[in-house]
């Protein structure tokens, strides 16, 4: 990533007031994760392969496309030869249970994880209670150094509504997990065409059910450039009915909160504008657009902005969304400010992105304690 970020006095005060609002023993959240499942092969494109056993990668994203673009104007195909670096669990709910579990939580995972359920999510998540409803998405998460290329066949997800969902793992069980959970994590949007319908039942069956609901409630759409006008038009007013009885922030990232902030009516000129116009326009709690340069959150107390400490060769960039939403969600749950809990967001992913796994409490507290130092090392 080679894009220059600055290091501004809000950041500075919003670091500053993460340490100072960070209890001095995390307790992870009692978290409940949906509807999501995948399974993520990582790839690297080979740019040049140099012998049989070593090659060049491709590093920019921008590159690539630009081979694509070359083959098309000659009117010919084009052969890429890639290389898997790894097969994991992903999405929203795999991502973000897997961090959580490494900061002692036993999250509630309810997702496509196969039917009947695969070992390769009932190994990793062992100590989390899971309720799975169909077949997982498989994604071919392509690598770049500014960027990644993602794509994905989706699974049971395609055709997740209300009743498939309650057919498959129940009102009263998703009432169970919800009741007295610190917090929800939903996501997402893009995959699930269906999900507002979700977000209707769970406002008209069980939040009316719940003696102590989650405090803290966040949505991920994803990528929803993908969704048509209709299915984003019609999904607003569900988002609207169900942020009137939830707390709930949204989270996206710049280009995702671009196209919901068209989707509401505005054409944003800057991303603090985008997060307002997002927050108003459904009626959230708060907006939160997170990017590698800044990450910014319109709030019930204006716009919080903390730039982000960018680096120039990333040991892993997929999910490093779902990284950002890991401290957000944690900071919000344990009663951070918006400008100490965007922080708290740009440190998981900082560590995410540098070491290509979530970070445990204390290397959370040590990059929170080098973050304006970072500015410096670049």
């Amino acid at each position: 990533m080679s894009q220059e970020t600055s290091l501004d006095e809000a950041t500075r005060d919003a670091v500053a007031a993460c340490r100072r609002e960070l209890p001095a023993s995390v307790r992870p959240p009692r978290t409940v994760l949906g509807f999501d499942g995948f399974v993520d092969n990582v790839r690297r494109v080979i740019d040049e392969r140099t012998t049989a056993e070593s090659f060049e990668p491709m590093t920019e994203l921008g590159a690539f496309g630009e081979r694509i673009a070359a083959s098309a104007d000659d009117r010919s195909s084009i052969t890429v030869e890639w290389t898997r670096e790894g097969t994991r669990t992903g999405g929203l709910t795999c991502h973000l249970a897997r961090a959580f579990i490494g900061l002692g939580a036993s999250p509630v995972m309810i997702g496509a994880y196969g039917n009947p359920e695969l070992d390769v999510f009932a190994d990793e998540f062992a100590t989390a209670t899971r309720h799975s409803f169909g077949a997982p998405n498989y994604t071919e998460a392509v690598e770049f150094d500014d960027g990644k290329l993602l794509v994905t066949e989706t699974g049971a997800t395609r055709t997740l509504d209300w009743e498939t969902l309650t057919d498959a793992v129940g009102v009263e069980t998703l009432a169970d997990a919800l009741d007295g959970a610190d917090a929800l994590g939903i996501g997402y949007w893009v995959v699930i065409p269906e999900l507002p319908s979700v977000l209707t039942g769970l406002r008209e069956s069980v939040w009316p059910t719940l003696a102590d609901p989650p405090e803290t409630v966040l949505l991920d759409p994803g990528d929803v450039r993908q969704l048509s006008d209709d299915i984003l038009a019609e999904g607003i007013d569900p988002i609207r009915a169900f942020a009137d009885v939830a707390p709930v922030t949204l989270s996206a990232n710049r280009a995702e909160m671009g196209r919901l902030a068209a989707a509401v009516g505005t054409e944003s000129s800057s991303l603090s504008a985008a997060a307002t116009a997002v927050q108003d326009g459904l009626g959230l709690r708060r907006a939160v657009a997170h990017g590698d340069d800044v990450s910014v959150a319109a709030g019930p107390d204006g716009i919080a902005s903390v730039a982000v400490p960018t680096v120039d060769d990333p040991a892993m960039t997929t999910s490093a969304g779902d990284h950002f939403n890991v401290g957000l969600l944690l900071g919000l749950a344990v009663g951070l400010s918006d400008p100490a809990a965007v922080c708290l967001g740009n440190v998981v992913a900082g560590h995410f992105v540098r070491n290509g796994a979530p970070p445990d409490e204390a290397a959370l507290r040590a990059f929170l304690d080098g973050y304006l130092d970072a500015f410096s090392d670049r």
